[in-house]
Parts: structure tokens; sequence; C-alpha cells
């Protein structure tokens, strides 16, 4: 989920206008209601996708865990990606209302189409060569799956060592099948993939240009030097947290209800709403967010029709996310590298290279002081990818366990489905964000607030402790191999506190170590950070991959052991990096000449 910054892009001067002289809402200009109001409806949207996405991925078109988690993975990538280019023209031609008006209208329109999904895949499974169809019966608790054999219906499950085992009704073990011999597939009409893939391809291109420049027009809404912009944005990015808060409860209870279209069709039209808060402002946002001054002509329809032209371009990256095949096991990291589809390429390629190539010009360019304060950004920002690459399993392995592995029940008088999970962190950031905000203030007055690098390592650790504790819950699993879903509740709360502590202070402190020259290749290098982020949280994900047939897994207990065993070394790992990062941070804080 995302907190409050109160950092922006550059952004025009406005000193000329004095929005004190007129009417407030809550001591700020009442522009802010209705930008704060847009933001709302437009994370509403987004992130009531975002709560389907897997298990649409996983139980409508039957993929695979590699392929879902991948897919996902690769989505939030360019999600994180395209803002940069959207920002850049909205700076340069089109202005912030209009990017946002046009970003409004193609991620609505993407929405709509993920509604059209067409008939549930159909599951088979190829058994040493032969094609044999499935059944599933969701009358049963674990939705037990069987195999068509002829006249028989024989029951499916997965064991430990990879071996697929077919009983039949009398309890006999009517067939074994050594690992890799037992293919689960799903029939799906390849149009409908198609759909899918440009609905979410529409998205990421449109998101590209309302997340930045949303955030730019609240800017203008301030005078240089006002004192009000700090709390305006806090203001302002209460509307992410309420809206996903809202979107993750109601779109997978209609999801779950009444259909996958339903679910999709609430966020497109939460979505609208944005979009028509905007549209239709009754003169209230005039002079803000226009375009720059100066221009001969009218780009914008040259840049909306090279948007859509990108369109394909998204999805030919998405086609070569499911086409492109695993490394072999314990073929290497070179390997793995080299059998990245091209999205994966090209972010570690980029981020692998832009990092020592800055660092490297920063030597040269700058004094001892600015390198050693580029040097410090660098370190942070490495340490980013590790923090959100392993808070982004939220969207994919941890819903994947809410729905596998978890009981759902609230108390015994209601259960939630598993994309409702994610709206724990929503619910904790609203009800944490005034304690740290206190908690930073009451420190700073006494001169004892931690450093950036010390939250940063803070941060870090939470991460880690959330997956361990949740890994302790999994020994109290029932009989049916779930464990409450209020543990997964307390990794949630570890996680949003872990959250408060990084995400509101990252982009502010890429602002201050920057070299002035360079302080725009950095935010750049910052967002690229969290897009490798997501992108590495499909690949951490699909480590935790079980073997499921029919969208459903084929061995529950095989299931909880999997994913304990990688919450357990992803929690390990984090844990130990923050603790590293704690040790460096006095080398860190020489480094930041005095900047926090």
């Amino acid at each position: 989920m995302e907190t409050p910054t109160a950092d922006t892009p550059a952004e025009p001067d406005i000193s000329h206008v004095n929005p004190a002289a007129g009417e407030t809402w809550f001591g700020h200009p009442r522009q802010l209601a209705r930008l704060f109001t847009t933001e709302m409806w437009e994370r509403f949207g987004y992130y009531g996708m975002r709560a389907l996405l897997t298990l649409y991925l996983a139980q409508h078109f039957l993929f695979d865990d590699t392929t879902t988690t991948g897919l996902y993975g690769g989505f939030t990538a360019l999600v994180y990606m395209t803002p940069l280019a959207g920002g850049l023209i909205a700076d340069r031609y089109l202005g912030s209302k209009k990017s946002v008006k046009f970003g409004a209208v193609l991620m609505s329109l993407g929405y709509f189409i993920l509604c059209f999904g067409g008939e549930t895949a159909r599951p088979y499974a190829m058994i040493d060569g032969t094609r044999y169809e499935v059944q599933i019966d969701r009358s049963t608790p674990a939705n037990q799956q069987y195999v068509l054999d002829g006249g028989r219906r024989l029951a499916i499950r997965g064991n430990e060592d990879g071996s697929v085992t077919l009983t039949a009704p009398d309890g006999q073990v009517a067939r074994s099948i050594a690992r890799g011999g037992f293919e689960p597939r799903g029939e799906r009409s390849q149009f409908y993939v198609m759909l899918m893939l440009i609905g979410l391809s529409l998205v990421t291109i449109g998101n590209g240009f309302f997340k930045p420049n949303i955030s730019t027009i609240v800017g203008t809404l301030y005078p240089p030097g006002d004192q009000r912009r700090d709390a305006g944005f806090t203001i302002f990015y209460m509307g992410i947290n309420l809206g996903s808060f809202f979107s993750q409860l109601l779109c997978p209870w209609l999801a779950m209800t009444v259909g996958w279209w339903a679910g999709f069709g609430l966020a497109a039209i939460g979505m609208l709403c944005s979009w028509a808060l905007i549209q239709f402002d009754g003169g209230k946002l005039a002079g803000y967010g226009e375009p720059p001054d100066g221009q001969v002509r009218d780009r914008s329809l040259p840049i909306y029709i090279g948007a859509v032209l990108c369109v394909p371009v998204a999805w030919f990256l998405f086609v070569n996310l499911l086409d492109s095949p695993a490394p072999a096991h314990g073929a290497g990291i070179i390997a793995y590298l080299l059998a990245l589809p091209i999205m994966g390429k090209a972010l570690f390629g980029t981020f692998l290279v832009t990092v020592p190539g800055i660092l490297i010009w920063s030597w040269k360019a700058g004094s001892r002081a600015e390198f050693q304060m580029m040097a410090a950004a660098m370190v942070m920002i490495v340490f980013n990818v590790v923090f959100w690459t392993l808070f982004e399993q939220a969207g994919s392995s941890l819903t994947l366990f809410a729905d596998r592995n978890t009981d759902l029940s609230i108390f015994g008088l209601f259960t939630i489905s598993a994309g409702q999970t994610q709206f724990f962190n929503a619910v904790f950031i609203v009800m944490l964000a005034p304690f740290f905000s206190i908690l930073w203030n009451g420190l700073a007055k006494r001169g004892l607030e931690p450093a950036t690098p010390t939250k940063f390592g803070v941060a870090l650790i939470g991460v880690g402790l959330g997956f361990l504790a949740l890994v302790w819950g999994t020994h109290f699993a029932g009989a049916d191999f779930r464990v409450s879903v209020w543990w997964l509740a307390l990794l949630y709360l570890i996680h949003s506190a872990a959250e408060l502590c990084i995400s509101p202070v990252g982009l502010s402190m890429i602002t201050k170590l920057s070299i002035a020259r360079i302080v725009g290749m950095m935010m750049g290098m910052w967002w690229l950070s969290v897009s490798c982020a997501q992108y590495v949280a499909g690949a951490i994900a699909q480590v935790a991959s079980v073997e499921t047939v029919g969208g459903q897994v084929t061995n529950l207990k095989v299931s909880l052991e999997t994913y304990a065993g990688v919450f357990w070394t992803i929690g390990l790992a984090a844990a130990g990096l923050g603790a590293l990062l704690l040790m460096l941070s006095p080398l860190i804080r020489r480094w930041m000449h005095g900047v926090n």
C-alpha cells in the first residue's frame, strides 16, 4: 500500500496564485477535496482489480502458479515503469490535467475489458503423454480433483516427492505416477487470454499518465514555502487508503458471489467516477495542471495515438512472459539471467548498468562529499528493492496462501474471501499512520529520531519478522492444514508498521542526497528500483509454486509446508539484511553529511 510523501516532481511557478485568499477545505484549497476524491476512486479501481488478479489467473484461466505469479509480477513492474514516461510527457507537452483524464479513460477501458473472460478454462491432465479429463468436486472442503479414466473417477493426490497417486472410490491406489509424469493443464480460449492481456496493457499505459500527474496537480495548489503543503499531501494520500480499503472488500465479494466480471466491473465504475470528477470539474481546477506555456501547436492527438500504439508493445511483453521457459533446476544464476523474458532482461540490465554508471559519473563530476552522498543514496536504493520485493508478496504468494491454507472465518460469524485479506494493510496503515507521525515528531523534538538508514534497517527487519510470525502460525494449523486468518492479519500488521518506516522517507531522501544536476534521473532510479522489486517479487512467488489441478492444490499438506519453507527463508534473509543495514548505518550517515 502507498503512504504519504510530500515530495513531487518539479512544478511550475504559480507564486502569483494565492489559494489562501479563497474558500478553504479544512484549511486547505478547495480544489484539494476534488483531487482527494479523484485519487480515492482511482485507487478504488486499481486495488480492487489487483485484489482479484492473481486468483483470476489461477482459478479462471487455470494458469499454474509459476505462470500466474510471473505474469502478476510483470504487470506490477510495468505499472511502476510507465509513470516515468507519463510524467515527462505531461511536463513537456500535455500538462497534468489532460494526462490524468486520458489515463483515467485508458484504465477504465482496461478494467471493462477484464470483465470479458469467457467461460472458465476446462481442466485436464496429461499422464505419460495421454490426455485425461479432470473433474473438481467443489462440494468438498478441499475441492477434491478427479481424473476420469474410462468409467472410473480416480481421486488425485500430490505427494511430497513430486509423484502423484490416483485413488479409486474404494480407497485402493489405482495408479502411481512418477514425478514429471503428471502434467495438469487447462483448455482455455486464446482469444480471451489475448483480451485479458490487452486489458492489463491498457491499465499499465493509463496508469503511466495518471499516477505521477495527479500528485503534481496537488503540488500546484500551494505556492512555494506554503507550510500547509505537507499536511495537504497527507490528507490527499489518505484517499489512497480509503479507496483501497473499500475496494479490497467489495470487489472480491462481488467476484465470489456474482462473478469475476462483477468485481472487475465495479473497479471500472470506480475508475469512471475518478475520470468524471476531473472531466466535469465545473471550472474548479481551471489554471491548475495546464499544458506548459510557449507551445506552438497542440500535440495532444499525436500523443494519444502514440500511447494507444504502445498497448501492443505492452501486450507483447506480457505474451513473452507467458512463453518464456523457466531455466533448468540448478542451472545457476547465469542460466537464470539468460532465460529471463525480455522485460526481466531490460529491468535488470538497466538497473545493473545504471547504478555503477551514476556512481562513476559522480566520482568524476562531483566533489568527494557529493560522491559519498550519492553512494549513500544508491545503497538505500538497493535495500529498497529488497524491501518491496518481500512486501509485495501480498498480491501473489500471500493471496494464494490465503486461498489455500488459511481459515478465513471471522469469529465463526462470516467468512471473507482470499482477495479480501489484502484490506488488512489499508486498515493498519490508517490506524498506524497517526501514531507514527506523533512518534517521529516526539523523537525529533528530543533529538532522538532515527536516521533514514536506521529506519530502512528497521523496515527490513519488520518485513522479515512478519513472515516469521506467519511461519510460527503454521505450527498451529488444523487438521485441514489451514491456519487462522488472524496469523495473516498479524503479518499485515507488522508489514504495515515496517512500511511506515520506509515509504514516507524514500523519495525525500533521494531529493536531498542527489547532485542537483541529476536529481530527475535519481528519481527515475528510485521508481526503477520499485519496478525491479515488483518483478523480483513475482520471481520469489514462483519459488513458492505448488502443483495445482484446475486451480486447486493437489495436497494441502505439501502446500502448507512449501509456503512455510519459502516464508521462513525470505523472513530470515530480510531480517539478516536489515541487521546488516543497521550495522552499516553509522558509515552511511557519515556519507550523508548531515542530511536526514
